[in-house]
C-alpha cells in the first residue's frame, strides 16, 4: 500500500510547486481582516465601480487595438468601435417624485414623449426602417452617471438595468413595450410597482432601449424618487390650488410646526395664506417667525404659482367718492372716481394712484367691508372688464415682488 503524501506549502496538486511570497500572503489576510467588518452588500458597493471601470478601460483598449491594426475586422468590432449618431430622447421632463402604481407622466400631467435622434442632422428620424422600430422600456438605477455628450455602451446601460426585490412584483409594470411611429411615440400606462429606497442612490431612472440591428444609443431619463402609493396623500401640488389645505405648500408639512401655526391664526388654504401675504405680510413672516430665509422664499414662490379665480371684490370710500376693487387674493387690480366706470391702475395718473395707495391700506385695516363683485355692469367704457379680470388672474406673474 502507498501512503498518499502530504502537500507542502505552495506545492500543487499535480507535484509542481508554486513559489509563495509571505510578505504577499500577510498582505492578503490583513486586507481580509479589514474586509471581514463590512457587509458583502456594502463590499458589492465599493468594488463594483472599480471592477467596471477597469474592465470597460480593457475593453477599449482592446477595441481600439482591433481598430487601427484590421481595417475589416471580422466579428463587427469596428461597428462596436464607432459611435452612433442615433438616439433616444425623452423630450419631456420626468418629476422628481412618483408614487408606486401611478402612472408615470411629465411633469405638466402629460404623457412622456420620446423621439428618435439623428445627431448629425438634429433632426427626428421619421422616414425610413429606424422610424418605426420597437422599443423597450426598462427600470435603470439612478446612480447612472450619463452625458448627453459622452456615448455609453451597451454593457454599461445593460449594467444599470435593476430587477425587483426577492419575493416582489416586476419593478416596472405596464405598456413597457412600444413602437414609433416616425421617429415618435409616447409612454403608455407605466408604473412603478415598488419604491426606491432600498437603492444605494435612493432614486430610479427610466431608460429606452431600440430593438435593431444597428447601435441605437438608449434614452436615459433623469433621476427621480419613487415613494410608497399611501404617500401620495402628503403630496405637494404643482401649481397649488386656492382652495387646497396650506400643507399641501412646500415646506409647510401636514399637522407640523407651520401648520399648526397658520391654521391657530385661520390661514387654512393657499387663498387665506396668500390674503394675508399681500395685505400684512410682516404678519405672516412673524406667524412663521422660526423659518429661515430660504424655507420663506420657498413657500412664498410656490404658493404664487397658484392660479387665480376670477372673482372680484369691491370696497367703497363713500367720502371720497372713490371705489377700489380686488381679486381673490385681495391685490388691487382697479378703481373708479365716479362711481360707475372702473379703470385699471395703469391708467390711473400720479395723483390718483396716491389716494387709490392710501384707501388701499386703510381697506386692509377693515377687510370685513368688502363686498363680492357679483354685478360686473359697473364696467363702463373708461374700464373692461375683460381686461380686469386677466389682470386679477395674472398678477402673481407680472409682479413677482408682491
Amino acid at each position: 500500500m502507498v501512503l498518499k503524501r502530504h502537500l507542502g506549502e505552495g506545492e500543487e496538486e499535480d507535484g509542481s510547486c508554486k513559489l509563495v511570497n509571505n510578505k504577499s500572503n500577510q498582505k492578503l489576510v490583513s486586507s481580509k481582516n479589514v474586509m471581514h467588518g463590512f457587509s458583502s452588500q456594502e463590499l458589492a458597493s465599493t468594488l463594483e465601480p472599480l471592477i467596471r471601470r477597469w474592465v470597460r478601460d480593457e475593453v477599449q483598449r482592446v477595441c481600439q487595438r482591433l481598430c487601427s491594426s484590421s481595417p475589416r475586422s471580422p466579428f463587427g468590432v469596428l461597428e462596436s468601435c464607432d459611435t452612433t449618431s442615433f438616439q433616444l430622447h425623452f423630450q419631456t421632463k420626468l418629476p422628481q417624485m412618483l408614487f408606486t402604481g401611478s402612472k408615470v407622466e411629465s411633469e405638466d400631467n402629460t404623457a412622456v414623449k420620446l423621439v428618435l435622434f439623428d445627431t448629425n442632422n438634429n433632426r427626428i428620424v421619421s422616414t425610413g426602417p429606424l422610424s418605426s422600430l420597437k422599443i423597450h422600456f426598462v427600470p435603470l438605477d439612478g446612480d447612472f452617471t450619463v452625458d448627453d455628450d459622452e456615448d455609453w455602451s451597451q454593457n454599461d446601460f445593460e449594467g444599470k438595468v435593476i430587477y425587483a426585490r426577492d419575493g416582489k412584483r416586476p419593478l416596472l409594470a405596464g405598456d413597457l413595450v412600444t413602437v414609433l411611429k416616425d421617429g415618435v411615440s409616447d409612454l403608455g400606462d407605466v408604473y412603478f410597482t415598488d419604491n426606491s429606497s432600498w437603492r444605494r442612490s435612493r432614486t430610479f431612472r427610466l431608460g429606452a432601449r431600440a430593438v435593431s440591428g444597428v447601435r441605437i444609443r438608449e434614452a436615459i431619463s433623469e433621476p427621480f424618487v419613487v415613494k410608497d402609493q399611501r404617500g401620495e396623500s402628503y403630496k405637494k401640488h404643482h401649481p397649488p390650488a386656492l382652495d387646497d389645505d396650506i400643507w399641501r405648500l412646500e415646506k409647510i408639512a401636514k399637522d407640523g410646526a407651520f401648520h399648526k401655526r397658520l391654521g391657530s391664526n385661520r390661514i387654512c388654504t393657499v387663498k387665506h395664506f396668500l390674503q394675508i401675504y399681500v395685505t400684512n405680510e410682516s404678519a405672516l413672516r412673524k406667524i412663521l417667525g422660526g423659518s429661515s430665509n430660504k424655507t420663506w422664499d420657498t413657500i412664498i414662490k410656490h404658493a404664487k404659482d397658484c392660479v387665480l379665480d376670477d372673482s372680484l371684490y369691491a370696497y367703497h370710500c363713500m367720502a371720497e367718492g372713490i371705489g377700489l376693487l380686488f381679486n381673490s387674493i385681495f391685490y388691487i387690480v382697479g378703481a373708479t372716481f365716479d362711481g360707475q366706470s372702473y379703470s385699471s391702475l395703469d391708467k390711473l395718473p400720479g395723483y390718483q394712484m396716491a389716494l387709490v395707495e392710501s384707501l388701499k391700506q386703510r381697506f386692509y385695516k377693515y377687510i370685513d367691508e368688502m363686498l363680492p363683485m357679483d354685478d360686473l355692469s359697473v364696467f363702463g367704457a373708461s374700464g373692461s372688464a375683460s381686461n380686469l379680470l386677466i389682470s386679477g388672474a395674472n398678477i402673481l406673474a407680472l409682479h413677482p415682488g408682491i
